[in-house]
């Protein structure tokens, strides 16, 4: 599963506004995407891993 960003409306967002604000803290929400990671090849893995290291992000295959 990969988590991203959630889109949430109007009255999600105020809620969890009046939870961060009771809380003191920064809430940020993500919802689960269920995907299956490609299998790669020992030299395909390690282009990810160059590729990840040189833009500083992580990086996953998945299948279509």
């Amino acid at each position: 599963m990969i988590y991203g960003y959630s889109k949430l409306d109007d009255a999600a967002v105020k809620t969890v506004q009046d939870l961060e604000k009771k809380m003191g803290v920064t809430i940020v929400a993500f919802t689960g995407q269920d995907v299956k990671t490609a299998d790669l090849s020992e030299a395909d893995m390690k282009q990810v891993q160059e590729t990840e290291a040189k833009l500083g992000v992580t990086l996953v295959a998945v299948t279509a």
